[in-house]
């Protein structure tokens, strides 16, 4: 879930209205919460990411700081100081990735990965996967972009798209048009933000990704995603396929 089909969700459940989960996501003070450094707020999706999606315990007419504070509780309980130290190992293996692909100190200086990133990253995982055992080699796939700007200065991922047109799933050329700073058709690099509050198994992939040589990927007539290293083969593959043929 994003944050907007969360509140909406606890307001079914007349946990607290959407109004005041917004206007709390905002605007409330939540100083304390480090991994909020640098999150610029006054939106109502300002906390994507980072409202941990689990079970949890709430009053019926909950106060809506008591709702916020809590999913933020539960991302902060999780993500420990070895997820933190897991941020810095990937950040050493992204570097070595871009320097083999001749990038050199100066730009790589410049492409730090901090947790929110991360968290940008296991947002896209958690839209595009299909099933866990995928995980690790979307993220693959993402980094080989992402380290590899050059060739490939753009993650052409759906699901930004689908968070940039607020859920429309049936997606037009025209549409990837749309001038929205989520539209990895049209922005290079990562989107503006989170696209949904992502679980622990993409949260890993984001920060341990397989090492493979895929660059594309697509879902297939059985339900999985297929992934390849070269455009021909992505293609071949699409076309190969009754889901396309609609």
């Amino acid at each position: 879930y994003n944050c907007e089909q969360m509140f909406k969700l606890l307001e079914d459940k007349g946990v607290c209205k959407a109004e005041y989960l917004r206007e709390y996501a905002a605007n409330g003070e939540l100083d304390s919460y480090w991994f909020l450094e640098g999150v610029e707020r006054g939106t109502a999706n300002c906390l994507e990411g980072f409202l941990f999606p689990d079970t949890y315990q709430f009053y019926l007419g909950d106060s809506a700081a008591n709702v916020i504070e809590k999913l933020l509780d539960g991302f902060e309980y999780r993500f420990s100081d070895d997820h933190r130290a897991a941020i810095d190992t990937l950040n050493v293996k992204l570097a070595a990735m871009m320097k083999a692909n001749g990038y050199g100190d100066d730009y790589i200086a410049t492409q730090y990965y901090d947790v929110r990133k991360v968290i940008i990253v296991a947002s896209l995982i958690e839209e595009e996967t299909a099933n866990s055992d995928e995980s690790y080699k979307i993220a693959s796939v993402i980094y080989n972009r992402l380290t590899n700007p050059g060739n490939y200065p753009y993650l052409n991922i759906d699901a930004t798209l689908v968070y940039a047109l607020g859920g429309k799933t049936d997606l037009t050329a025209e549409d990837k048009t749309v001038d929205s700073p989520y539209n990895t058709y049209l922005y290079k690099g990562l989107p503006a933000g989170p696209i949904s509050n992502p679980g622990m198994e993409s949260i890993q992939a984001a920060m341990h990704p397989e090492k493979t040589n895929y660059f594309y990927y697509a879902l297939g007539d059985d339900g999985v995603h297929h992934f390849n290293t070269n455009y021909d083969a992505h293609v071949n593959f699409i076309n190969s396929q009754q889901l396309y043929k609609k």
